[in-house]
């Protein structure tokens, strides 16, 4: 699979990473072989990028179970900031950054992340500085390489305007493109690199009712659907390529900026066929990029990133 680097830190990673919300949420502790074969053949096939959080169920346990004797084989980013269980204490606190990274490298069996990110905190929080101030700690103690932040709209663009973090997560696919405006050329300017999640909005691109993929987040899909079915009312595409999945794909990869497209899947199958379209099916027309471009910019004054 076709690698690159990842901003100024210098890490050589696939285009296409895996996310791993859905595994952790959706694949129960009963489950963990078919957890295992998701990441054994991610690995197998060229996925060298490998995204999860603190807060991600049962994620990070997998990684450790399934992927930690191969653990030179991957870039590891993981997310912390979230006090756990959710809703039980105050997020967002020194001591809750330190106990997350701590807790991730017990569950992944590991004695380093390559890169830690802040889990969509505002900007409030950021200036605060209190979390800034312990995740450079965390890389001092050398238990992460990298720092980044993960997230959306006016925080997001305080992190990249900041110039303190390495990395920015943010959402982006052809139903959530503001942050090709707002976010993608300054953190070009400033070396960051840009990992995209959500690259393929949820899978509602021409399908028949809202997917729903993430019952833990119904609201994600149920805008992305409703976007969608308002794009679509101008006709067909022009240099559709017939498979609606694809054509998100390849809409995401089409800007250079992106470093990184993460997609997740519990399902083997769905995996494999993500990365036959990396690897062989891109790059799309460039009048369906246009095309795509036109129609978000004519109906998305109040459309705001999902965050």
């Amino acid at each position: 699979m076709e690698r690159t680097t990842l901003g100024k830190t210098g890490l050589k990673i696939s285009r296409l990473g895996l996310g791993l919300s859905e595994t952790g949420f959706n694949l129960p502790q009963e489950q963990i072989a078919q957890a295992k074969k998701v990441l054994n053949e991610a690995l197998d096939d060229g996925i060298n990028f490998l995204d999860t959080a603190a807060c991600y169920g049962l994620s990070e346990e997998q990684i450790g179970v399934a992927v930690s004797h191969r653990r030179d084989e991957y870039v590891l980013a993981t997310k912390c900031g979230h006090f756990l269980p959710r809703g039980e204490g105050q997020d967002w606190t020194r001591e809750v950054i330190l106990e997350s990274i701590d807790r991730s490298l017990r569950r992944m069996k590991t004695d380093r992340v390559d890169l830690l990110q802040l889990h969509s905190c505002s900007v409030e929080v950021l200036e605060k500085g209190e979390v800034i101030k312990a995740l450079k700690d965390v890389q001092k103690a050398g238990k992460t390489r990298f720092i980044g932040y993960s997230g959306d709209n006016a925080n997001a663009e305080w992190a990249v305007n900041s110039g303190i973090f390495d990395t920015l997560q943010t959402s982006f696919s052809l139903v959530d493109q503001k942050a090709r405006k707002t976010l993608f050329p300054k953190a070009e300017e400033r070396g960051m690199g840009v990992i995209v999640k959500r690259p393929i909005g949820n899978a509602v691109w021409g399908a028949a009712a809202d997917p729903r993929p993430y019952q833990h987040i119904p609201a994600y899909t149920e805008e992305y659907f409703r976007r969608a079915q308002v794009m679509l009312k101008e006709g067909p595409i022009p240099g559709d390529p017939g498979d609606r999945i694809l054509l998100a794909l390849g809409f995401t990869f089409a800007h250079p900026e992106v470093d990184v497209a993460i997609v997740g899947t519990q399902r083997p199958e769905h995996l494999r066929s993500n990365i036959d379209m990396v690897q062989n099916r891109l790059p799309i027309s460039t009048n369906a990029v246009r095309a795509l471009t036109e129609r978000y910019d004519k109906f998305s004054s109040d459309w705001e990133q999902r965050g």
